[in-house]
């Protein structure tokens, strides 16, 4: 019996009746108070209203969302090192964003922006469905305590909402270095039906190429700590019919020729990005 799911056109229903994150005040320096006051204002982009991203970067090309980036460390170098695409960051911490717009000034990214606001309501109200080429959510906030799991990002409703802003054929890629949270995200995304597993059912991936190695992966690694790395892509405009839309092609394969999942798989990690040397 095939699962019914509801048509990725209609807007999802996503109501978050508590946050993923707590609010810190009182941690601003203030060179990361003057970066926002300096450069907010070129790099900011609302948070209120639908954007229209190719009037957001002054071009048409595929945009990639972070989710939660922190300090900025991966957002920065993956905007280095692919000036051909287009780089959204997404991050609820002020001190962060600062940190982040004194660096992309210094290094003059014409291809970064940022949004300061709960991730969940800017994919909700900012971006327009279809309208990411990828999105990236690095080492979110596992929120070990049994009473705290409420407060986790990825859930059934916001699995859903990402494969609604991805573009068929886009990418979610994520890590973790706390395995119970890498285990309910595998559950979670593979029982979306929009997305798919690269990797097959059950397995996790190998790191992307495009995600560097930061201080605070480096950190779990010296406690000891395992990182898993997990990559879905978006499959169906209308997942209510899984048969609606056929899977991206291999290299080099002919329309109706059948396709291994480890050819299919092939295909979409030959998209990946490879930073520049």
């Amino acid at each position: 019996m095939v699962r019914q799911a509801a048509p990725l056109s209609q807007e999802p229903a996503f109501r978050r009746p508590v946050r993923s994150f707590v609010r810190r005040s009182g941690r601003m320096t203030p060179a990361q108070r003057r970066a926002l006051d300096r450069h907010l204002p070129t790099y900011g982009l609302p948070a209120d209203r639908s954007l229209i991203l190719a009037e957001a970067f002054g071009r048409e090309a595929p945009c990639c969302a972070e989710i939660g980036f922190g300090a900025g460390d991966a957002l920065l170098a993956m905007a280095g090192a692919s000036p051909e695409r287009d780089f959204l960051g997404v991050e609820v911490h002020e001190p962060g964003v600062g940190r982040l717009l004194h660096r992309a000034a210094g290094r003059g990214l014409p291809n970064l922006r940022v949004i300061v606001g709960d991730a969940a309501e800017v994919l909700e109200r900012c971006l327009p469905e279809c309208s990411l080429r990828d999105v990236y959510l690095f080492f979110p906030d596992p929120w070990p305590k049994k009473r705290h799991h409420k407060r986790r990002l990825v859930n059934p409703a916001f699995a859903r909402l990402v494969a609604s802003r991805l573009a068929p054929g886009g990418r979610f890629l994520l890590a973790t270095d706390w395995l119970p949270y890498a285990e309910h995200m595998m559950a979670v995304l593979e029982a979306e039906p929009a997305l798919r597993n690269l990797e097959g059912r059950g397995r996790y991936s190998p790191r992307a190429p495009e995600r560097p190695l930061t201080r605070f992966e480096r950190r779990a690694a010296g406690l000891g700590h395992t990182v898993r790395d997990l990559a879905f892509v978006r499959m169906h405009s209308d997942p209510a019919d899984p048969r609606a839309a056929p899977r991206p092609l291999a290299p080099g394969r002919r329309s109706g020729e059948r396709s291994t999942g480890r050819a299919y798989a092939a295909a979409i990690r030959s998209t990946l990005i490879v930073p520049s040397k």
